[in-house]
């Protein structure tokens, strides 16, 4: 890794590199209501962010009599195919993620989405841009604990050998920030469906962003820094705090 660039940017998938949580919430609406039942927006958005298991347990509590599996094949088939035609690109993603490739900074994409709807949207991209768009992919298939767990970000960092926290990760649902975080990377936020916590103070792990729109692998590259520079700090205060401690130990009991 070099100083002026992160050793990867992790990008998640849904509502972050594509706008496709609108047609994942459609035909949740769809299946519910062939089986009689109501799906409110409100239920849908419980779902943003989450493991396809997670949502199929929540819509068998919504009247659909399938197994997990059967929910979890028959959504991805019908997304699949909404997405096949073209790719709901949100504002800044394609271009942003041609320019760390460009850079030659290495990718993965870390999706609860089932394997073969990542490699859909993977091989889709790489067609377009006549390279391969990421270096590892890490699906909802690959892992054993869903995001908020950060097992998936901590896998992508693994098998492109490099440490969690000299990474970006990208994320637009708080489920995903929350697993990206706990992962060490340093994260960024850029809000789709649901609203982000704003970082807490400049300190912490994460930064929010309107959109990715005009952003720049330099951009990301400053956000690693100030991340570093947080970290720095806290560790300065930590170790001042620690000797202060001492000190004062020490005055008690020599008096």
């Amino acid at each position: 890794m070099t100083a002026d660039r992160p050793a990867a940017v992790l990008w998640d998938l849904d509502g972050t590199l594509i706008d496709s949580e609108p047609y994942w919430m459609a035909e949740e609406t769809l299946l519910v209501q062939r089986f009689g039942g109501t799906w409110t927006h409100e239920e849908a958005l419980t779902l943003v962010g989450q493991g396809l298991d997670f949502s199929a347990t929540v819509l068998q509590r919504a009247g659909v009599p399938w197994t997990s599996q059967e929910i979890i094949d028959h959504l991805t088939d019908s997304v699949m195919e909404r997405i096949r035609g073209a790719l709901p690109w949100r504002p800044g993603a394609r271009e942003l993620l041609s320019a760390v490739r460009e850079a030659g900074v290495p990718t993965a994409l870390v999706t609860m989405s089932i394997r073969r709807m990542a490699e859909l949207v993977a091989d889709a991209i790489s067609s377009l841009d006549g390279h391969a768009a990421f270096d590892v992919i890490v699906s909802g298939s690959d892992v054993a604990n869903s995001k908020p767990h950060p097992e998936a970000y901590l896998s992508a960092a693994a098998q492109l050998g490099v440490a969690p926290e000299d990474c970006i990760a990208i994320e637009d649902s708080p489920t995903g920030l929350a697993a990206a975080v706990a992962s060490g990377a340093r994260s960024i936020g850029i809000p789709l469906v649901l609203p982000l916590p704003d970082p807490d103070d400049a300190a912490a792990h994460w930064t929010v962003w309107d959109t990715l729109e005009g952003r720049t692998v330099a951009d990301l590259a400053e956000v690693l820094s100030a991340g570093r520079a947080a970290g720095s700090h806290r560790e300065a205060e930590t170790e001042s705090a620690a000797e202060t401690g001492a000190a004062d130990t020490r005055a008690g009991v020599q008096s």
